[in-house]
């Protein structure tokens, strides 16, 4: 009778299975999944990379993202691409992390000292100055930064292989976290005193 019961519920739910997949919206790494019979080029299609941003920020740098975001259709495909510019003089793609992709970069215009710092507990240090037509590839998950250590303004792409890579920002994640994060936790693990830690704090917020 158990049986019977249980091939009787298997078999509407296979019954029903077909309604819901086509009224319900499908969705895939937290993104809306288009049927693909729906799909046009507006969705594989992204313009502007060419232009220059302006990096008049406090860092001097501004990274122009083309990710799922931006282009729909590379959900699922495992990659994306950014435009970085640099202003002159020390303009900074400051130390951050991506915790699902390796990035690999071209160097374009200018020059570029750029490194990454290996897992604990070693923590090497692995730098390279690049010049325009140079590729340089940061490890997936470790700490890596860019500096511009020319006189102009620089401009590097890079490619990485998430199509949402993610960005931890490690001063801004410390020192700029909602709510802040206890000076105490952070003058112990920075062995700093706690004005310079309440410093910093105000800074990011």
């Amino acid at each position: 009778m158990k049986t019977a019961h249980f091939i009787l519920i298997f078999c509407l739910l296979a019954l029903a299975s077909p309604f819901a997949y086509a009224s319900d919206p499908m969705f895939v790494n937290g993104k809306f999944c288009k049927d693909p019979k729906l799909a046009k080029a507006q969705d594989f299609y992204y313009s502007g990379l060419n232009i220059p941003r302006n990096t008049s920020n406090p860092v001097g740098s501004i990274v122009t993202p083309v990710n799922v975001a931006q282009i729909p259709g590379l959900n699922t495909l495992g990659i994306s691409l950014v435009r970085i510019d640099y202003a002159p003089n020390g303009g900074l793609n400051p130390p951050h992390t991506h915790p699902r992709a390796t990035e690999i970069l071209v160097v374009v215009e200018g020059t570029l000292y750029v490194g990454f710092v290996t897992s604990n507990t070693d923590n090497r240090l692995i730098t390279k100055v690049l010049y325009p037509g140079d590729v340089f590839v940061f490890p997936i998950g470790l700490i890596h930064f860019q500096f511009n250590v020319g006189k102009t303004n620089a401009v590097a792409f890079a490619a990485l292989s998430s199509q949402n890579p993610g960005v931890i920002t490690v001063a801004n994640a410390v020192f700029g976290s909602n709510p802040p994060i206890n000076p105490d936790v952070l003058v112990k693990a920075f062995q700093l005193e706690k004005n310079v830690v309440k410093n910093l704090q105000s800074k990011f917020w």
